[in-house]
């Protein structure tokens, strides 16, 4: 019987997005400013040259490029002289309006966002006295710092010392639907910190705001490190998503990484986490070595994202572009006959843009265990669609099966 393998590299978009200006994104491109930079010999920090990624170009990512932006990305070209991608190719566009992660996971499951998300306006402060009085009441003290929009390393460094004098909680925003919570693990607690997120997150859904993330850091202000303890408590999915219906198909679902906070563990049978992409990559061969049949596994990949996305980190980026094709290798090599492997994202964050959000963008659809060929634009629920079709399972939405 038939497996899948959904893999999400967390915000390696492709550009092009039909509403990107709707955004302020109008011209952003992960995928090809980042190729187009190491063309240009600006990401040399720890690499040097052009990208390379041999495996997924071979699949079509280069072509799935210029399809969604028209972009022709340096070093993405053809994986040959002339030669036709051997995969299934192509680019998804989502409709949610949103560029965060459950959306566009959720999406890719099948399920468009039916609502308008709350978004917190970009002001100090940035939340109601309502809320911040809830926070202080949840958590046990006179007040919070931060109440603004920020990037999570800044906004720990400039109230790391106060934070620590008066264990009042680091609350922030961004441009996603989200409530950012950063705090000491010793100092604050972990628990504490799990819990009062967890108390604050039904105030927050009720209000249509999609997460409450917890962001746990250690060390002392002139030496912290954020922790992979995070946590996100996310808004429940509207309705059964793809991993839903094949759990009620009598199948195993595997979750990798952030995959169990996006869905908050609706339609998950097993999930496996770990401390780094390295770890979860390890995990997903794992699973592709031992995955029974007819089984889906859904991972995400978050560091492209956490790591170099916001951080506006090209190099870095770069980087982990070109190890995650180093293991995507690995992986395709283990495939068993009858399996599918689609490799697609959330959404985009062009490290090269101005700021440090999310970007709207087109994302690669990019197949292996399917006939080659371009599959075109598609939607973000076509591939759920497919991966349904694959596993003979009910289709979860309203995409078409591209295979």
């Amino acid at each position: 019987m038939a497996r899948a393998f959904l893999i999400v590299m967390d915000s390696v978009g492709c550009g092009g997005a039909p509403d990107a200006a709707d955004f302020g994104d109008q011209g952003s491109n992960t995928l090809g400013h980042i190729a187009l930079a190491c063309a240009e010999g600006r990401a040399e920090q720890g690499r040097s040259g052009p990208v390379r990624m041999p495996v997924l170009n071979a699949l079509g990512l280069g072509a799935a490029i210029q399809l969604a932006s028209g972009l022709a990305a340096p070093g993405l070209g053809a994986p040959g002289l002339g030669a036709a991608p051997n995969g299934r190719w192509g680019a998804a566009t989502e409709v949610s309006r949103g560029k965060d992660t459950p959306s566009g996971h959720w999406e890719i499951a099948g399920v468009p966002v039916p609502w308008d998300c709350t978004y917190f306006p970009d002001t100090v402060p940035a939340f109601s006295d309502d809320l911040v009085a809830r926070v202080c009441a949840l958590a046990g003290t006179d007040g919070i710092l931060g109440n603004c929009h920020a990037s999570g390393v800044p906004i720990i460094a400039q109230h790391c010392e106060a934070h620590l004098r008066t264990g009042w909680p680091i609350c922030y925003t961004s441009a996603d639907s989200v409530f950012q919570i950063a705090a000491h693990e010793e100092s604050f607690g972990l628990d504490r910190l799990y819990r009062l997120c967890a108390d604050l997150a039904p105030t927050l859904h009720a209000m249509n705001v999609g997460r409450v993330i917890a962001r746990p850091f250690t060390g002392t202000c002139g030496d912290f490190k954020r922790t992979a303890n995070r946590k996100d408590y996310a808004i429940a999915p509207p309705a059964p998503t793809l991993l839903d219906v094949t759990q009620a198909a009598g199948r195993m679902t595997y979750a990798v990484g952030k995959i169990g906070d996006i869905f908050s563990m609706k339609g998950i049978e097993k999930l496996h986490k770990g401390k780094s992409d390295a770890d979860l990559f390890e995990q997903l061969l794992a699973l592709v070595d031992t995955a029974e049949d007819g089984s889906l596994t859904f991972a995400n990949f978050v560091e492209f994202d956490s790591l170099y996305g916001h951080p506006r980190d090209v190099s870095g980026y770069a980087r982990a572009l070109e190890w995650f094709d180093r293991r995507a290798g690995d992986l395709l090599a283990r495939l068993r006959p009858g399996d599918l492997a689609i490799f697609t994202a959330d959404h985009g964050n062009d490290p090269t843009w101005r700021g440090t959000e999310h970007t709207r963008e087109r994302v690669p659809v990019l197949c292996a265990g399917a006939t080659p060929g371009n599959i075109g634009n598609v939607a973000f629920t076509d591939i759920a669609a497919s991966v349904a079709a694959h596993l003979s399972v009910p289709n979860p939405g309203p995409g078409r099966s591209f295979l």
